[in-house]
């Protein structure tokens, strides 16, 4: 299950995001969204759990506590919009 977590504070990293999960189950990837030129957060961050059971059980867990000292919004991830190129 691919899970989308925003508000995220732009001090968090990706070891915040493993361990606020890690609780619930197996992760197979965290990752806080950086932007390209700048290398800051961009206040978002994706975890991957292999099982949708925990993933859920996660969401539901996770959603509104802190992270890094700010209240995160969690749910799961929608499928990538294909979008024009500019």
């Amino acid at each position: 299950m691919n899970i989308y977590v925003g508000n995220l504070s732009y001090q968090a990293t990706d070891d915040d995001l493993r361990e606020a999960f890690e609780k619930f189950g197996q992760v197979s990837s965290a990752q806080v969204i950086k932007d390209k030129f700048t290398g800051r957060s961009r206040g978002f961050g994706f975890v991957e759990m292999p099982s949708n059971e925990e993933g859920q059980k996660a969401i539901d867990e996770v959603n509104n506590q802190d992270i890094a000292g700010r209240a995160v919004r969690v749910n799961e991830a929608r499928p990538r919009e294909d979008r024009p190129p500019r």
